[in-house]
C-alpha cells in the first residue's frame, strides 16, 4: 500500500511540470518530496498497527467483561424506602470511568494532531533549507550567500525548537492524564467492590479477582487514550498527503511558472528565509 501510494504520489507530482509549478501555488503543501518520502509511509503503514492493537482489545475486552460481570454482580441501593438494583454495576462503573478518560484525553489533546502537522512542516523545511545550502555552497564560493544561507537555516532552525517545545508540553499534558490513569483505575475497582465486601456478599478473593477484571477491561477500554499519539501523528501525515494531492489537483488551472515575472528558482524561498546566488 505505502509503495503503490508513493509511486502515485511521484508520478502525479513530476508529471507535466507539476515539480516546478507547485512553489508559485499557494496553501499547505511545502516540502512535497519530504510529504511522499516520510508521511505516505505513515499513512498507510500505521493504521494496520493500530488495527491490529484495536482487535486485540476488542478480543480481551469481551473475554474480561463476562468475568467482571459474573463476579461483580448486581449492586442493590437502598434509598427512600426502595431498592434499586444495578445489574453489572462494576462494567457499567468500567464504561463510564473509560469514557470519561478518554474525553479527558481528547480535551487535553485536542490540538496535538495540529501541533504534529507544523513539527512535521518545520522538521522538512530545515531539511529542504539545508540541503539547498550545501547545493549552493558547492556551486558558489560567496561569503555573502553563505551567510544569507546561515540566516536562512537558522531561522528554519528556531521555528523547528519553537514547535518541539509545544510538542513536548502537549506529550508531558497526555503523560500526567495516562499515568493518573494507572494508579487510579485499581484503586477504584478496589472501592466499588467494598460495599459488597463489608455486607459478606463478597469474599477477599472475589474482590481481588473483580478488581483485577476491571483493570484489563478498562486497559481494553482506553485503547483511544493509550494510542491517542499515533493517531494524532497519522491524522497529521494523512492531512499532509491529503492537502499534496489536492493542490496537484488545482495546479493545471493556475497561472504556469513562466508567467510569474522574476521568479527565481535557484535559490532559498518559503518561510525559513532567502537565499540567492546573486
Amino acid at each position: 500500500m505505502a509503495g503503490w501510494l508513493s509511486n502515485h504520489l511521484y508520478d502525479y507530482w513530476l508529471e507535466r511540470d507539476h515539480i516546478v509549478r507547485l512553489r508559485f501555488m499557494s496553501g499547505e503543501h511545502q516540502a512535497p518530496e519530504y510529504r511522499i518520502a516520510e508521511d505516505a509511509r505513515v499513512a498507510t503503514d500505521l493504521p494496520i498497527d493500530l488495527l491490529l492493537g484495536l482487535l486485540s482489545s476488542v478480543l480481551v475486552a469481551i473475554t474480561f467483561i463476562g468475568v467482571l460481570w459474573k463476579v461483580g454482580g448486581d449492586l442493590v441501593i437502598d434509598a427512600l424506602g426502595a431498592s434499586i438494583v444495578v445489574p453489572g454495576y462494576l462494567v457499567i462503573a468500567v464504561i463510564l470511568y473509560s469514557v470519561l478518560l478518554t474525553a479527558t484525553m481528547m480535551l487535553i489533546a485536542r490540538h496535538l494532531t495540529q501541533v504534529i502537522e507544523d513539527k512535521k512542516r518545520t522538521e522538512a523545511e530545515l531539511r529542504s533549507v539545508g540541503t539547498h545550502l550545501r547545493e549552493a555552497g558547492e556551486r558558489i564560493l560567496d561569503p555573502e550567500v553563505h551567510e544569507d544561507g546561515r540566516r536562512a537555516i537558522g531561522t528554519a532552525l528556531d521555528a523547528v525548537i519553537r514547535i518541539w517545545r509545544i510538542y513536548c508540553w502537549q506529550l508531558m499534558r497526555m503523560t500526567l492524564v495516562t499515568h493518573t490513569n494507572f494508579l487510579l483505575t485499581p484503586l477504584i475497582a478496589l472501592l466499588l467492590c467494598t460495599p459488597k465486601y463489608i455486607e459478606g456478599m463478597m469474599t477477599h478473593g472475589e474482590v481481588v479477582q473483580a478488581a483485577a477484571a476491571f483493570v484489563v477491561v478498562q486497559v481494553s477500554f482506553n485503547w483511544v487514550t493509550d494510542n491517542y499519539g499515533r493517531i494524532a501523528e497519522w491524522a497529521a501525515s494523512a492531512n499532509r498527503v491529503a492537502s499534496l494531492l489536492l493542490a496537484l489537483d488545482q495546479i493545471d488551472g493556475q497561472t504556469s511558472p513562466g508567467a510569474v515575472a522574476g521568479a527565481d528558482t535557484s535559490g532559498f524561498g518559503g518561510p525559513a528565509g532567502t537565499l540567492t546566488s546573486d
